[in-house]
Protein backbone atom coordinates (compact mmCIF):
# COMPACT_ATOMS: atom_id res chain seq x y z
CA UNK A 1 0.00 0.00 0.00
CA UNK A 2 1.18 3.60 -1.26
CA UNK A 3 0.10 6.98 -0.01
CA UNK A 4 1.04 9.69 -2.03
CA UNK A 5 0.50 12.91 -0.63
CA UNK A 6 -0.22 15.67 -3.07
CA UNK A 7 1.62 19.19 -3.06
CA UNK A 8 -1.63 21.23 -3.98
CA UNK A 9 -2.63 21.09 -0.53
CA UNK A 10 0.99 22.13 0.46
CA UNK A 11 1.95 25.65 1.44
CA UNK A 12 3.45 27.11 -1.65
CA UNK A 13 5.90 29.97 -0.07
CA UNK A 14 7.41 26.93 1.94
CA UNK A 15 7.12 23.79 -0.47
CA UNK A 16 10.00 22.33 -0.16
CA UNK A 17 9.42 22.20 3.69
CA UNK A 18 6.00 20.35 3.39
CA UNK A 19 7.78 17.74 1.21
CA UNK A 20 10.54 17.85 3.28
CA UNK A 21 8.48 16.58 6.15
CA UNK A 22 6.56 13.87 4.25
CA UNK A 23 9.68 12.29 2.17
CA UNK A 24 10.13 9.88 5.26
CA UNK A 25 6.91 8.54 5.56
CA UNK A 26 5.28 8.87 1.91
CA UNK A 27 6.49 6.50 -1.47
CA UNK A 28 5.97 9.01 -3.64
CA UNK A 29 4.81 12.82 -4.45
CA UNK A 30 1.53 13.72 -6.47
CA UNK A 31 1.77 16.75 -8.71
CA UNK A 32 -1.15 18.37 -10.23
CA UNK A 33 -0.48 20.19 -12.67
CA UNK A 34 -3.85 22.42 -13.63
CA UNK A 35 -4.23 24.98 -16.97
CA UNK A 36 -7.23 26.81 -16.01
CA UNK A 37 -8.60 25.53 -19.23
CA UNK A 38 -8.90 21.81 -18.78
CA UNK A 39 -9.48 22.25 -15.00
CA UNK A 40 -11.30 25.19 -13.43
CA UNK A 41 -8.07 26.80 -11.59
CA UNK A 42 -4.52 27.03 -12.22
CA UNK A 43 -1.56 25.23 -10.18
CA UNK A 44 2.08 24.94 -11.20
CA UNK A 45 4.18 24.30 -14.10
CA UNK A 46 7.12 22.72 -15.42
CA UNK A 47 9.61 25.72 -13.74
CA UNK A 48 8.20 24.77 -10.14
CA UNK A 49 8.64 20.75 -11.06
CA UNK A 50 12.13 21.32 -11.88
CA UNK A 51 13.26 23.61 -8.74
CA UNK A 52 11.45 21.02 -6.15
CA UNK A 53 13.31 17.97 -8.36
CA UNK A 54 16.53 20.21 -6.96
CA UNK A 55 15.43 19.79 -3.33
CA UNK A 56 13.82 16.36 -3.51
CA UNK A 57 14.71 12.94 -4.70
CA UNK A 58 11.07 11.57 -3.96
CA UNK A 59 9.61 10.38 -7.05
CA UNK A 60 7.39 12.83 -8.62
CA UNK A 61 3.67 11.17 -9.73
CA UNK A 62 2.78 14.53 -12.45
CA UNK A 63 -0.87 13.99 -13.27
CA UNK A 64 -1.34 16.61 -16.76
CA UNK A 65 -4.84 17.90 -15.68
CA UNK A 66 -4.12 20.17 -19.24
CA UNK A 67 -6.11 20.44 -22.58
CA UNK A 68 -2.75 19.76 -24.71
CA UNK A 69 -0.39 17.55 -22.79
CA UNK A 70 0.95 16.26 -25.76
CA UNK A 71 2.75 20.22 -26.14
CA UNK A 72 3.84 20.46 -22.11
CA UNK A 73 5.51 16.84 -22.31
CA UNK A 74 8.88 17.22 -22.89
CA UNK A 75 8.80 20.21 -20.45
CA UNK A 76 7.74 18.34 -17.71
CA UNK A 77 10.18 15.79 -18.61
CA UNK A 78 13.40 18.05 -18.61
CA UNK A 79 11.99 19.16 -15.28
CA UNK A 80 12.43 15.88 -13.88
CA UNK A 81 9.04 13.98 -13.65
CA UNK A 82 9.33 10.42 -12.75
CA UNK A 83 5.80 9.33 -14.13
CA UNK A 84 3.52 11.18 -15.97
CA UNK A 85 -0.39 10.67 -15.79
CA UNK A 86 -2.71 12.19 -18.50
CA UNK A 87 -6.34 12.12 -18.94
CA UNK A 88 -8.36 9.97 -21.44
CA UNK A 89 -11.03 12.71 -22.38
CA UNK A 90 -8.25 14.94 -23.86
CA UNK A 91 -7.45 12.42 -26.68
CA UNK A 92 -4.63 10.98 -28.36
CA UNK A 93 -4.20 8.13 -25.92
CA UNK A 94 -2.40 5.75 -28.00
CA UNK A 95 0.17 8.06 -29.02
CA UNK A 96 1.00 9.95 -25.72
CA UNK A 97 0.79 6.67 -23.73
CA UNK A 98 3.93 6.07 -26.42
CA UNK A 99 5.74 9.20 -25.93
CA UNK A 100 5.50 8.56 -22.20
CA UNK A 101 6.76 5.63 -22.74
CA UNK A 102 9.48 6.23 -24.99
CA UNK A 103 11.00 8.91 -22.38
CA UNK A 104 11.01 5.72 -20.05
CA UNK A 105 9.18 7.30 -18.12
CA UNK A 106 6.28 5.40 -15.72
CA UNK A 107 2.57 5.64 -17.77
CA UNK A 108 -0.11 7.06 -16.20
CA UNK A 109 -4.02 7.03 -17.30
CA UNK A 110 -6.69 8.96 -15.53
CA UNK A 111 -10.78 9.53 -16.09
CA UNK A 112 -12.82 11.62 -14.49
CA UNK A 113 -15.96 10.68 -12.38
CA UNK A 114 -18.30 11.31 -15.44
CA UNK A 115 -16.40 9.23 -17.89
CA UNK A 116 -17.30 5.30 -18.16
CA UNK A 117 -14.59 3.05 -16.96
CA UNK A 118 -15.27 1.46 -20.75
CA UNK A 119 -12.71 4.14 -21.91
CA UNK A 120 -9.71 3.27 -20.18
CA UNK A 121 -9.95 -0.58 -19.85
CA UNK A 122 -8.72 -0.63 -23.23
CA UNK A 123 -5.86 0.56 -21.99
CA UNK A 124 -4.91 -1.77 -18.50
CA UNK A 125 -2.54 -3.75 -20.49
CA UNK A 126 0.10 -1.01 -21.55
CA UNK A 127 0.16 1.24 -19.17
CA UNK A 128 1.53 1.28 -15.36
CA UNK A 129 -1.19 3.45 -13.36
CA UNK A 130 -4.27 3.35 -13.10
CA UNK A 131 -6.03 7.06 -11.86
CA UNK A 132 -9.11 6.81 -10.49
CA UNK A 133 -10.14 10.51 -9.85
CA UNK A 134 -12.98 10.04 -6.83
CA UNK A 135 -13.34 13.78 -7.07
CA UNK A 136 -14.52 16.48 -10.13
CA UNK A 137 -10.98 17.45 -10.51
CA UNK A 138 -10.17 21.10 -9.91
CA UNK A 139 -10.18 22.39 -6.82
CA UNK A 140 -8.80 20.44 -3.17
CA UNK A 141 -10.61 19.46 -0.30
CA UNK A 142 -13.59 18.35 -2.15
CA UNK A 143 -16.07 15.21 -0.85
CA UNK A 144 -15.28 11.73 -2.17
CA UNK A 145 -17.40 10.36 -4.79
CA UNK A 146 -18.20 6.81 -3.67
CA UNK A 147 -19.33 5.61 -6.81
CA UNK A 148 -15.54 5.83 -7.74
CA UNK A 149 -15.46 2.48 -6.22
CA UNK A 150 -17.22 0.78 -8.93
CA UNK A 151 -14.65 1.54 -11.59
CA UNK A 152 -11.69 0.69 -8.49
CA UNK A 153 -13.52 -2.81 -8.19
CA UNK A 154 -14.09 -3.51 -12.40
CA UNK A 155 -10.02 -2.67 -13.07
CA UNK A 156 -8.70 -4.74 -9.76
CA UNK A 157 -10.99 -7.79 -11.76
CA UNK A 158 -9.43 -7.38 -15.12
CA UNK A 159 -5.93 -6.55 -13.80
CA UNK A 160 -5.87 -9.49 -11.29
CA UNK A 161 -7.69 -11.84 -14.06
CA UNK A 162 -5.30 -10.81 -17.00
CA UNK A 163 -1.99 -10.68 -14.69
CA UNK A 164 -1.53 -6.41 -15.78
CA UNK A 165 1.20 -4.81 -13.61
CA UNK A 166 -0.81 -1.78 -13.75
CA UNK A 167 -1.55 -0.24 -10.25
CA UNK A 168 -4.96 1.38 -9.25
CA UNK A 169 -4.58 4.72 -7.97
CA UNK A 170 -7.20 6.72 -6.36
CA UNK A 171 -7.39 10.67 -6.18
CA UNK A 172 -9.85 12.69 -3.98
CA UNK A 173 -11.46 13.01 -0.91
CA UNK A 174 -8.78 10.25 0.51
CA UNK A 175 -8.50 10.34 4.37
CA UNK A 176 -8.21 7.83 7.33
CA UNK A 177 -11.75 7.40 7.57
CA UNK A 178 -12.36 6.11 4.01
CA UNK A 179 -9.01 4.52 3.50
CA UNK A 180 -9.85 1.23 4.72
CA UNK A 181 -12.89 0.86 2.30
CA UNK A 182 -11.02 2.30 -0.66
CA UNK A 183 -8.11 -0.18 0.07
CA UNK A 184 -10.14 -3.35 0.15
CA UNK A 185 -11.97 -2.53 -3.31
CA UNK A 186 -8.62 -2.86 -4.37
CA UNK A 187 -6.61 0.81 -4.68
CA UNK A 188 -2.41 0.01 -4.35
CA UNK A 189 -1.67 4.11 -4.18
CA UNK A 190 -3.67 6.18 -2.25
CA UNK A 191 -3.44 9.96 -3.05
CA UNK A 192 -4.43 12.49 -0.36
CA UNK A 193 -3.42 16.44 0.02
CA UNK A 194 -6.02 18.39 2.68
CA UNK A 195 -5.46 15.40 4.62
CA UNK A 196 -1.95 15.00 4.93
CA UNK A 197 -1.07 18.78 4.17
CA UNK A 198 -3.62 20.46 6.53
CA UNK A 199 -2.52 18.45 9.46
CA UNK A 200 -0.23 19.65 12.11
CA UNK A 201 1.40 16.72 11.82
CA UNK A 202 1.87 15.69 8.08
CA UNK A 203 4.03 12.62 8.38
CA UNK A 204 1.70 11.11 11.64
CA UNK A 205 -1.28 11.52 8.80
CA UNK A 206 0.66 10.06 6.66
CA UNK A 207 1.31 6.86 8.51
CA UNK A 208 -2.46 7.23 9.84
CA UNK A 209 -3.57 6.69 6.19
CA UNK A 210 -1.45 3.90 5.86
CA UNK A 211 -2.65 2.19 8.66
CA UNK A 212 -6.13 2.38 7.81
CA UNK A 213 -5.21 1.38 4.45
CA UNK A 214 -4.11 -1.80 5.64
CA UNK A 215 -6.54 -3.16 7.89
CA UNK A 216 -9.03 -2.76 4.94
CA UNK A 217 -6.45 -4.75 2.96
CA UNK A 218 -6.27 -7.45 6.03
CA UNK A 219 -9.91 -7.60 6.67
CA UNK A 220 -10.65 -8.27 2.82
Amino acid sequence: MKIAPSILAADFADLARDVERVAHDADLLHVDVMDGHYVPNISFGPVVLAALRKRTEMFLDCHLMITDPGFYLDAFVDAGADGITIHVEVGETDFLIERIRAHRLRVGLTLNPDTPFDAVAPYLDRIDTLLIMSVNPGFGGQGFIPSSLEKVRAAREIIDREGYRAEIEIDGGIKAANAAEVAAAGCDILVAGSAVFGASDPAAAVREIRAAALSGVNAG
